[in-house]
């Protein structure tokens, strides 16, 4: 799969399309796996991913609006791709139909900064 590809199949599925986008022509790393998954086994994982985020605080574009679109596809298989804005700021999961020639969801994340560790001379 090529960037300039993948690009193109992000239209307006979801309001995270667009953002994934922007961070894929922008240069952000992106990979598409090989391997089909069920639709439904996805919307339980991104379900509780969505309760996980919220209860967190955690900022994310068109989760539940994915999950959604996971449960509507039921079993079909789909594959799995992600895309890192540059910065790394945020992380954008799509969800592709089982040939990998459209987008079928797609949800961002905003990565959490990891937390700060003891001062080295703390006591």
């Amino acid at each position: 799969m090529t960037r300039e590809g993948l690009a193109g199949m992000l239209g307006g599925q979801t309001t995270a399309c667009g953002p994934a986008r922007d961070a894929l022509i922008a240069g952000g790393p992106f990979i598409v796996w090989d391997g089909p998954v069920p639709a439904d086994r996805l919307a339980h994982v991104y379900r509780r991913r969505l309760r996980i985020t919220h209860r967190r605080g955690q900022p994310t574009l068109a989760l539940a609006a994915t999950v959604d679109l996971l449960f509507q596809a039921a079993e079909e298989p789909l594959c799995i791709g992600r895309i890192d804005a540059p910065d790394r700021s945020w992380t954008f999961m799509l969800f592709l139909n089982a040939t990998a020639t459209a987008v079928v969801a797609c949800t961002g994340v905003a990565r959490s900064e990891p937390p700060a560790g003891p001062a080295a001379d703390a006591k």
